[in-house]
């Protein structure tokens, strides 16, 4: 089939068949299409769309563009994760050890930030040393000998994806639900996991901003998972508020320990025993939610979670006793204070705000070549529906840099304080299975 006439079928509106999508994904892996053609028909895409059975299709085509993970020779049920992204989100740098801790496999490449939004890669390279550029080979080693092992995607992993997306990035083709769904699939699907959880986040720090939005995509997600024979369920949770109190890649590890040690802030607590839960039953370790909250508990409580992380870290060439003295993580010089400007309640400290404030202090790039301060951040001090008095510190500032005007400024528009206490946030919005 020739490259102009399948842009032509679905320009019109068609749907595709499975020999028309793996021409599409082999031209563009060899280079017989051209990127003009490529940005048409990702164009076209955006424009009409594409049904479930042609995202599983088009998800399937880029698998087979690298290597599936074969990850059968390591007992049980293996049980990946993944978020959409958000401000604060560190969920699978303590997800993974405590379900690893409670006995199941859990495989993780995971990327970096872009935008306001934080990357797991980046936060684990705050830890002196740490590699997550790993073989193959030493990823199923480990997954095989600890549990747990959280890597970058390597050059062989789904890299139809890789070609995709930086054309995506440069010709406005990126919001579109099949084209997400196909990118973050194929990668589950590819790193050898028999099951997925997925964490789609909604709200003023997410992607995706609205419900509508964000059940479209959960959809998606599980469709494809389904369709490609792997089990796969979508928690909807809210970002319109930075997840825990820390944002920023050492200050958040520093608050993964802290979690890990069973003292970490409520509504990442939350979230660890909601998603943990599913991954424990997906794998056949619990039958109950009850059974496996009382699991995640026990890891928590007892040591084992945290001596998880640590030896995982060890084994990854970071400075394992960072897990044990947080202060060896990077420490910022400044401290900057942003105060409630009245008496009142917290009424809303924005999500999406507070990413940029923290972009604008060093925390994060709006390039995937751009450096950044792993020192810099913010630290939530106040969170939603607290009283504060006029003066007390909402957001503090972590900074090497003297130039703060635009982060304070992203950081005072982010919060707003009331006379009346706002309505308890609901965490966890929806359940897609």
């Amino acid at each position: 089939m020739r490259a102009i006439d399948i842009i032509r079928l679905k320009r019109d509106g068609e749907t595709l068949s499975r020999e028309a999508i793996d021409e599409f994904i082999a031209g563009l892996s060899d280079g017989s299409w051209a990127d003009y053609q490529v940005s048409a028909m990702l164009m076209a895409i955006v424009w009409r769309g594409m049904t479930a059975q042609e995202t599983a299709w088009l998800t399937d085509a880029m698998v087979r563009s690298g290597t599936r993970v074969d990850l059968s020779s390591i007992p049980g049920i293996k049980v990946g994760k993944h978020s959409t992204g958000g401000v604060g989100d560190k969920l699978s740098i303590v997800l993974a050890p405590v379900v690893a801790a409670c006995g199941v496999v859990v495989p993780k490449m995971s990327g970096r930030g872009l935008g306001h939004t934080g990357g797991t890669l980046d936060k684990l390279e705050s830890i002196p040393g740490f590699r997550v550029s790993l073989s193959l080979e030493e990823f199923v080693t480990m997954l095989r000998d600890l549990g747990c092992c959280m890597i970058s995607t390597t050059k062989d992993i789904a890299p139809a994806d890789k070609k995709l997306y930086a054309l995506r990035d440069v010709t406005s083709t990126i919001e579109s639900i099949p084209l997400i769904s196909a990118s973050v699939m194929s990668k589950k699907l590819a790193e050898g996991s028999n099951a997925v959880v997925l964490d789609v986040k909604c709200g003023s720090g997410a992607f995706m901003k609205t419900g509508a939005d964000a059940l479209a995509l959960a959809r998606s997600l599980v469709s494809i998972g389904k369709a490609n024979g792997v089990r796969t369920e979508a928690f909807i949770t809210n970002m319109d508020t930075p997840l825990g109190r820390a944002v920023g890649n050492a200050l958040e590890v520093a608050e993964c320990v802290t979690t890990l040690r069973g003292q970490g802030p409520p509504d990442v607590h939350q979230l660890i025993v909601t998603l943990g839960s599913r991954m424990l039953q997906l794998a056949g370790k619990a039958a109950t939610d009850s059974e496996a909250t009382a699991l995640i508990e026990r890891a928590l409580q007892d040591g084992t979670a945290l001596a998880k992380l640590e030896a995982m870290v060890a084994r990854q060439g970071g400075d394992a006793a960072v897990i044990r003295d947080p202060r060896r993580l990077p420490q910022a010089s400044h401290r900057h204070i942003v105060s409630a400007p009245s008496d009142g309640y917290v009424t809303r400290i924005d999500a999406e705000l507070v990413g940029r404030a923290a972009v604008a202090l060093g925390a994060g790039r709006d390039r995937l070549d751009a450096p950044i301060n792993m020192a810099a951040g913010i630290i939530v001090r106040r969170k939603s529906g607290d009283a504060v008095a006029a003066g007390d510190p909402i957001l503090e500032l972590h900074h090497d840099d003297a130039s703060l005007d635009d982060a304070v400024a992203l950081a005072t528009r982010a919060i707003a304080v009331g006379p009346d206490r706002p309505p308890p946030t609901t965490l966890v919005l929806d359940h897609v299975t």
